[in-house]
């Protein structure tokens, strides 16, 4: 076999033979959480051929995927991994956030991916890993670098969803959102553009090899949330800004493990630094639409954060 000296010789001579040449299908790990359905449901809809990973095939969640599913866990297991990528030449790849060493649980993923002949990999990663040597995600994207599987590296920004998931008992209970966040910006992302940025990246040629930073297309500070919140919900949402030591000592009250502690104090100084503040175009680039914005994301959203019967129909108005 001949030896490629870089690796952007590598991945030029891979995207020549690679690209045009799609023909299995595309595995989606992730399938049932929030960004693995969006990705199935963007692949399906270019009319790719998917088949989503999952721990049980036969419960209810699998079963409403509406896509041929396949048993899959990240088990370190070569066999087990190369049995789930019979028959696909692509994958979306996730780190459950349950697992922190990844070299012996997902690195095996990696190398059955060579060792198939996987053509391309897009893993879910992190914005700013490059420089942040201690996350999971940098480790995995250094390892398919280094095994030199065909990748294309997602960078996403804070997820609106955040809001709608972990942050939503605050708001529809207290009506308020709890985060030690200060006076900083977030560039937040609907975790919809993720999933129509995978598909397109997963389907059209010219992005292996390559790593794209998705933010929303506007910066807002909590106050700016809790404002769209409040005309969306039709009652005030405030914004707490409570100090780090407040926060992290409600989550020990809401029994929250302390490894999930120590990661939202790395989180929200991150946060507080603004390193999440700054927008880009990179979705409107990619799929040639413009990102979700929020007040659009909490309209869609709107009866999580309602008392129950509360809910209603809100007509879009000015964007924010």
């Amino acid at each position: 076999m001949r030896r490629w000296r870089s690796s952007a010789g590598f991945f030029t001579a891979w995207a020549a033979m690679a690209e045009g040449r799609r023909q299995g299908a595309v595995l989606v790990t992730g399938a049932t959480g929030t960004v693995g359905a969006s990705v199935l449901a963007e692949l399906a809809a270019r009319g790719a051929e998917v088949v989503a990973a999952v721990r049980d095939p036969a419960a209810p969640s699998a079963r409403a995927l509406g896509v041929p599913v396949r048993e899959f866990t990240f088990d370190g297991s070569p066999t087990n991994a190369q049995r789930a990528l019979e028959g696909v030449d692509r994958v979306f790849l996730m780190r459950p956030p349950q697992i922190e060493d990844v070299r012996t649980f997902l690195f095996p993923t990696i190398d059955a991916c060579r060792a198939v002949g996987v053509r391309q990999v897009v893993f879910l990663s992190l914005q700013g890993v490059q420089v942040n040597r201690r996350t999971p995600h940098h480790a995995v994207e250094a390892r398919l670098r280094e095994a030199r599987v065909p990748f294309t590296f997602l960078r996403p920004n804070f997820f609106m969803q955040n809001l709608s998931a972990t942050y939503a008992a605050d708001i529809r209970v207290r009506d308020e959102i709890f985060v030690p966040a200060g006076r900083s910006l977030t560039a937040f992302i609907d975790a919809r553009d993720i999933g129509r940025v995978a598909a397109c990246v997963l389907t059209e040629d010219g992005h292996l090899g390559k790593a794209y930073t998705l933010s929303g297309e506007r910066a807002l500070g909590y106050r700016d949330v809790a404002r769209v919140l409040t005309d969306v919900l039709g009652r005030e949402i405030r914004y707490a800004r409570p100090r780090e030591d407040a926060y992290l000592d409600r989550l020990r009250a809401d029994g929250a493990p302390a490894a999930y502690i120590e990661v939202q104090r790395m989180i929200y100084r991150i946060v507080r630094a603004n390193v999440s503040a700054l927008p880009n175009r990179m979705v409107r680039r990619l799929t040639g639409h413009p990102a979700i914005t929020f007040r659009q994301f909490a309209i869609d959203h709107r009866d999580v954060w309602m008392p129950d019967g509360a809910g209603g129909i809100l007509q879009p108005g000015p964007e924010t």
